[in-house]
C-alpha cells in the first residue's frame, strides 16, 4: 500500500518536476507552466517528502537533480508521456478537429516539405493550426521537453522513446558566381579544396556531413566565411571567389543566378522525422506524419 505522502502526488507535481529539470531553474519552470513559483515550490516540497530524498540541490548560482532525482525524472517523464498518449486515442476527422502541431526543422526542410504539407493541412483540417520552430541543433531537446511534436531533418535521434520515419534523400552539390575561375569546368577535388569557401553552421554549433566526408580523405578546408543558416548564401556569393557546398535540391533552386557543381564526393543526406510516444498514438499526429510521408515522396 502507498503511504500517504506517495499517494498524494500527482500529475501535476510530476511534470512540475520535469520542467524544473530541463529548466534548471523554478522560476523558469513556473513561467513554462503558467503557475506561480509557489506552486512549483509547494511540488517539489511534496516530492522530498514522498520520496525521501532532496530531489534537486543548489550548486552555486544553479540547481542540480540528485541521483535519485534523476531517476524520478526519467520515469516520470515516462508517465506523463503515455498518460498523453492515452487521452489521445481517439478518432480523428480533419474537417472537424482542432488542435495543433509544431514542428522542428531547418532551411532544407522549409524549403521542400512546409509549403505542401501547410497547403494540404489547411485544405483537409481547415481547423488545425500549424507551428513551425527553428531546430538547428537542439532537435533532440525540444521533442525531449515537448516544445515540439516533430523533428524533420538529416539528424541521428537515439533513444527508446524517439519513433524514426524515413522522408527522402539528398546529396551536396556546390554553388558559385558565375564569375567564379571553376564555372566554365567540372570541379574537381585539387579545385575544390584550393578555393576559398562558405559554410553555414548554425551559430558554431553544426558542421556539415560533407566535412566528414572530406576528412576520410585527409583534406580540411577552412571557410573563410560562415554564416548562421541558407537564406542569405546568395548575395553572399555573388560577384566573390566563394564556394558554398550545400544540399542538391536548395542549390537547384539558385541555379537560374548562380552556377551550380556536382560535389567532388558522393555524400548521402537522408532527411528523416522523429517524434516520441507522448504523440504516436495521436490521431491528428499520426494523420499529420503520413501528410508528411506523402509530401515527401513527391519531391
Amino acid at each position: 500500500m502507498l503511504t500517504d505522502d506517495l499517494a498524494r502526488v500527482d500529475l501535476n507535481a510530476l511534470q512540475a518536476l520535469v520542467m524544473v529539470q530541463d529548466c534548471q531553474s523554478f522560476s523558469e519552470a513556473s513561467q513554462r507552466l503558467g503557475v506561480n513559483q509557489s506552486t512549483i515550490s509547494y511540488s517539489v516540497r511534496g516530492l522530498r517528502k514522498a520520496f525521501n530524498d532532496p530531489i534537486f540541490v543548489r550548486q552555486g548560482n544553479s540547481i542540480v537533480s540528485t541521483e535519485k532525482g534523476r531517476q524520478l525524472v526519467q520515469e516520470a517523464r515516462e508517465i506523463l508521456e503515455r498518460m498523453q498518449a492515452l487521452s489521445s486515442l481517439r478518432a480523428f476527422d480533419p474537417q472537424t478537429s482542432t488542435g495543433s502541431l509544431t514542428i522542428s526543422c531547418n532551411h532544407h526542410e522549409r524549403m521542400f516539405l512546409i509549403p505542401a504539407f501547410v497547403h494540404e493541412v489547411h485544405r483537409q483540417a481547415p481547423q488545425v493550426a500549424v507551428n513551425i520552430f527553428e531546430s538547428a541543433v537542439h532537435g533532440k531537446q525540444q521533442l525531449r521537453e515537448n516544445i515540439c511534436d516533430i523533428v524533420l531533418g538529416p539528424v541521428a535521434i537515439f533513444g527508446d522513446i524517439y519513433y524514426r520515419r524515413k522522408l527522402f534523400t539528398d546529396s551536396y552539390a556546390c554553388i558559385m558566381d558565375p564569375a567564379h575561375p571553376l564555372a566554365d569546368a567540372e570541379l574537381t577535388m585539387e579545385g575544390y579544396r584550393q578555393t576559398r569557401h562558405i559554410a553555414v553552421t548554425h551559430n558554431g554549433q553544426w558542421e556539415a556531413l560533407y566535412f566528414a566526408a572530406l576528412r576520410v580523405l585527409d583534406i580540411t578546408i577552412t571557410p573563410s566565411v560562415i554564416v548562421p543558416s541558407h537564406d542569405n548564401l546568395e548575395p553572399l556569393i555573388r560577384d566573390t571567389e566563394l564556394v558554398a557546398t550545400i544540399p542538391y535540391r536548395l542549390a537547384r533552386r539558385l541555379s537560374d543566378r548562380l552556377t551550380l557543381k556536382r560535389f567532388p564526393l558522393e555524400v548521402l543526406l537522408q532527411i528523416d522525422m522523429y517524434w516520441t510516444e507522448r504523440t504516436h498514438y495521436s490521431g491528428l499526429h499520426a494523420w499529420a506524419r503520413q501528410i508528411l510521408a506523402e509530401v515527401s515522396a513527391k519531391i
